[in-house]
């Protein structure tokens, strides 16, 4: 039986340097290797979430990376979650469970940040003597001086972890020297003796052009380079971070099937949308332009953590009457979550969810009502879609309200009813398991909405939405993983981080 192995960390200069993604590979190498590897993020701030299987909510890189290392996603791995509702307020989502609205301020310097230490090394104490090794992520920067005493994710969980440190640098974006001499050089002795090791990330270009620079960075830092990744565009794994939406398509394209989603503020769970973005045909785009809209054959209004905001500023920009317009003209029109209810006649925050208690009316597309409720719903889901014979499909709903139909008709446990008795209307989705609601309404075949996330992942909703076939989406995953790994294996020095690794 083999010793086991340090925990492994990746820490960043900077937000989207690629710490989620070198660790979702790690996790991927590891357990090519024969090891039992699980991720861990101790304080996450994202929009894209996931339901675990015990239906608990956690950030979606940390399922992601889960699924790089081949086993289930838990809370453990994302003890904390914060979900921003506007620039300044998020709401915290503790073990899985919503623990109320903070505004920044609150939240970093508040009382409770030992309480929340606690719970984060408890999560890591408990996920560690489950799977070896532990591949720990940061958040952001590890050279915040202003937030370092109140650090619950960063170099604090690293020395309580005892784990080897790798600092990424992104070196698309300029300025390498100075963000990991800086970072280095801001670190206190006990937290950079902790760092083996600096990784250049996103090199465009002859790597042999940074050999001189690796030499000067590391006669600088006293840190060895362990690899320089060159930049890729084959490689797909979903991100975290919102930041990568700027570098999505933002028109439409002649002569394709243009599939056009609303660039909301606070779009939540743009994965919803990876598997579309790789079907033949298809030109997926992000926009509020209600001109780009316009050119749109379907258009998807989103998930969003500020259903109200959002409407308000769809409506700044004239984007709502560009989404009716297109309904009425017979474009398809869907809602996911957050997207469904904005399509519904009225929107109630009654308890000041999102921030101020209003009712606010909707785009009027669907005869549906929308409550938002202090509870929130966090479940998987198996339906049918279509008819009650139809495929088995698979997906997941995340969210804080409760819709109801213009006739009032009864809520399911965890979603709600169908359009009963009105003409040409009926569920989008059909239970598999008996006393289930239906989720979802649906007016037409090109005017419905859900509230389960991933259901565009299943084939069968996409050839039925689209007339197209997808990838097989899981096996298009699993060789992405595959991937990311083999590009790792050959531009890091493995053995060198194993070596570390083994001296416990």
């Amino acid at each position: 039986m083999r010793s086991p192995l340090r925990p492994l960390m990746f820490v960043g200069t900077a937000s989207d340097v690629g710490k989620s993604v070198l660790t979702a590979g790690f996790c991927r190498i590891l357990v090519q290797d024969g090891w039992r590897p699980a991720p861990f993020k101790a304080q996450n701030m994202s929009l894209n979430s996931y339901v675990t299987p015990e239906g608990l909510e956690i950030g979606r890189a940390q399922a992601v990376q889960a699924e790089a290392a081949g086993i289930p996603c838990h809370s453990e791995m994302n003890p904390v979650l914060l979900k921003p509702t506007g620039d300044s307020h998020a709401q915290l989502v503790l073990h899985g469970r919503p623990a109320g609205n903070q505004s920044a301020y609150e939240y970093f310097m508040g009382r409770d940040r030992e309480a929340l230490w606690a719970e984060v090394k408890g999560a890591y104490d408990r996920l560690s003597r489950r799977f070896n090794p532990i591949v720990l992520e940061g958040a952001g920067s590890i050279s915040e001086l202003n937030l370092r005493p109140r650090d619950i994710t960063n170099m604090r969980m690293a020395l309580h972890a005892g784990a080897d440190v790798y600092l990424i640098a992104d070196i698309d974006r300029g300025g390498v020297f100075a963000s990991v001499y800086g970072t280095l050089e801001l670190l206190p002795p006990e937290e950079k003796a902790l760092v083996r090791g600096v990784i250049i990330n996103k090199f465009r270009g002859d790597a042999r052009l940074f050999v001189d620079g690796r030499r000067q960075l590391e006669a600088l830092t006293g840190v060895p380079i362990v690899g320089v990744l060159p930049y890729y565009r084959d490689i797909h794994i979903e991100e975290e971070d919102s930041v990568v939406l700027r570098h999505k398509h933002a028109a439409h394209k002649p002569g394709s099937v243009n599939v056009a989603i609303l660039r909301l503020p606070h779009l939540s769970n743009f994965t919803d949308f990876a598997s579309l973005e790789r079907a033949s045909g298809l030109h997926v785009y992000y926009t509020d332009d209600p001109e780009e809209l316009a050119h749109a054959a379907v258009i998807v209004l989103p998930g969003t953590k500020n259903t109200i905001g959002d409407l308000l500023v769809m409506r700044e920009l004239g984007a709502d009457k560009a989404v009716i317009a297109a309904a009425a003209a017979g474009v398809t029109v869907i809602g996911i979550c957050g997207g469904y209810q904005l399509m519904g006649l009225t929107i109630a925050d009654p308890y000041g969810v999102e921030g101020e208690a209003q009712t606010v009316s909707g785009l009027g597309l669907l005869p549906v009502h929308t409550v938002l409720s202090r509870e929130k719903t966090t479940v998987r889901r198996r339906f049918r879609f279509g008819e009650t014979d139809g495929p088995l499909c698979e997906g997941y709903e995340i969210h804080m309200g409760q819709t109801v139909t213009e006739g009032g008709d009864a809520q399911g446990a965890s979603g709600p009813t169908g359009a009963a008795g009105l003409t040409g209307a009926r569920p989008v989705n059909f239970p598999v398991q008996a006393g289930e609601a239906p989720d979802g309404y649906r007016l037409s075949a090109h005017c419905w909405g859900t509230y389960i996330h991933g259901i565009l992942d299943n084939q069968a909703v996409v050839k039925q939405l689209l007339g197209v076939d997808i990838p097989d989406y899981r096996a298009f995953k699993e060789r992405q993983y595959d991937r990311l790994a083999e590009h790792i294996r050959a531009n890091l020095d493995l053995e060198f981080i194993y070596s570390n690794l083994r001296q416990l």
